[in-house]
């Protein structure tokens, strides 16, 4: 039986495995080991809206408390500068995967020329704006949206929390996974002398991965040949008069993509790129010639693409970078995290605590699927995009490995934006669903054969569709002014507030 659990990090990724075991199984004791050397990456983070509904609803976090040590931003979705179309916006909503009772057919059919405004909240990304404005003035703060968030602030509020519910911080550095007769792991050895065993622990090392792929050797399974992006260069700066905009940026670039992440006070840009095709010092220069606030010695990142191939071996589980990486260009990493932190309490607790082999083995199919679905999707953005002409680009269409969503591609070419496009998804547990590829492919403007015209009746309904989206985004708040209401002493939150008698 699962008695004692240790965490090896102490970053975002292992605060949250420790906050949600101890919250879900308390009488588990749980530890976590912080080392010196295994740090974070240090950028801004954005999130999806599994992230805070896994804080508040699933944590029970204070949002009080949250935005009061945190201090988020909102993120409506992704705004895309990429591709034929320059510019589209995937959003947290349903946009293209919904057929309105007035037409004929979905959305995506009626986006061929012009794809904005198709949802409230694709409106307000358009027009820069994050919540309608309620009669009394406040923001009407949706479930549409998740986070930008910095990462140093993001771990204090997640380390009060995880102190507050009895999880225990041991500091040290970590010099060696002692393993067991049976080839577990029985306890990891600190620099100070410290010996740590417990029955169950999580990787949560980082891209060192101390315990699942150094201590155990795991297959690393690398998506090289999907996704060509090995390095990124990182470099923010403080914000002066930019608006704080609800949505993250993705920048089609020379040889990758750029992001930006909104903070209140900071903004956040990075360059991700592939090093076959441009080398550091280029990359560095292109970065700082669209980013003249960067800083002039903006640092260089490497990573490398791929996961484990079992991500739960003897009595390890790694979850986060320690498990698998790919690049931000969905935001992916804390979804992962949530993700499967939910799975395994999950499989812990239905097993009373003591997890069968079948339950390994189903947890690192399941992971394994999660990560083949999010390499798929990553290597649909660049395999779609046709705007720009550069080796890398010209590399890309002609080479990237979409793997199991080829069919979903070829039934998209014949039939065009329908929702029958979702029985060509490989898997039923897709983190995207429909609607993600259905804006990838709308969003490219991916040719089809569908050849449908919307009748002159049809299109003047939908276009009255989007013009009272428009109308209504218009006249909504911003960021700026929303976050002045959520800052102020009086806000309260209604999730906060004890249940009524």
């Amino acid at each position: 039986m699962i008695q004692d659990i240790l965490v090896v990090g102490s970053g975002s990724a292992g605060l949250i495995a420790a906050l949600s075991l101890k919250r879900k199984i308390p009488q588990i004791h749980v530890r976590i080991v912080r080392s010196p050397d295994i740090g974070v990456i240090g950028v801004g983070e954005g999130t999806t809206p599994n992230f805070p509904k896994h804080l508040f609803e699933y944590l029970g976090i204070s949002k009080k408390k949250f935005y009061e040590i945190a201090q988020p931003t909102w993120k409506l979705g992704i705004r895309f500068l990429w591709g034929a179309r320059g510019r589209f916006d995937y959003t947290f909503d349903q946009q293209l995967d919904v057929t309105a009772a007035e037409l004929q057919m979905a959305n995506g059919y009626y986006c061929e020329d012009e794809f904005s405004s198709v949802s409230l909240p694709s409106a307000l990304m358009r027009e820069d704006k994050v919540f309608p404005r309620q009669e009394n003035g406040c923001p009407d703060i949706q479930g549409w949206q998740a986070f930008h968030i910095e990462n140093e602030k993001l771990v204090n509020v997640l380390e009060l929390t995880a102190r507050e519910l009895g999880v225990e911080i041991v500091d040290g550095r970590v010099t060696e996974a002692e393993k067991a007769a049976d080839g577990s792991i029985a306890a990891v050895h600190l620099e100070d002398g410290q010996r740590l065993a417990a029955d169950f622990f999580i990787d949560c090392s980082g891209f060192r991965s101390e315990l699942l792929g150094k201590a155990l050797g795991e297959e690393f399974v690398s998506f090289s040949d999907s996704l060509f992006c090995d390095r990124a260069v990182v470099g923010g700066w403080d914000r002066t008069d930019e608006p704080i905009l609800p949505y993250t940026t993705a920048e089609q670039m020379d040889a990758g993509w750029a992001w930006q992440i909104e903070h209140e006070h900071h903004v956040n840009r990075g360059y991700v790129y592939s090093s076959q095709f441009i080398s550091d010092d280029d990359a560095r220069a292109e970065f700082l010639r669209k980013n003249p606030k960067a800083p002039k010695n903006a640092r260089i990142v490497k990573f490398r693409s791929g996961y484990y191939k079992r991500q739960w071996v003897e009595n390890v589980v790694a979850i986060g970078n320690a498990g698998g990486f790919v690049e931000p260009l969905e935001a992916t990493a804390l979804m992962i995290v949530c993700g499967k932190v939910q799975d395994l309490v999950e499989m812990i607790t239905r097993s009373q605590r003591r997890p069968t082999p079948g339950m390994r083995d189903l947890y690192n199919e399941q992971s394994s699927q999660s990560w083949i679905d999010i390499r798929d999707f990553l290597a649909l953005h660049y395999m779609l995009n046709t705007a720009m002409d550069t080796p890398f680009w010209q590399h890309c269409r002609a080479h990237t490995n979409i793997g199991e969503i080829q069919r979903l591609v070829e039934f998209y070419e014949e039939n065009g934006p329908t929702g029958f496009c979702r029985y060509r998804i490989p898997s039923v547990l897709n983190d995207f669903g429909l609607e993600g590829y259905l804006v990838m492919l709308v969003g490219n403007q991916t040719p089809h054969r569908a050849g449908f015209t919307p009748p002159e009746e049809d299109r003047l309904r939908f276009e009255a569709r989007r013009a009272r989206f428009i109308e209504t985004a218009k006249q909504s708040m911003t960021v700026k002014e929303s976050l002045a209401y959520v800052h102020h002493p009086g806000w309260q939150w209604n999730s906060d507030l004890p249940p009524a008698n």
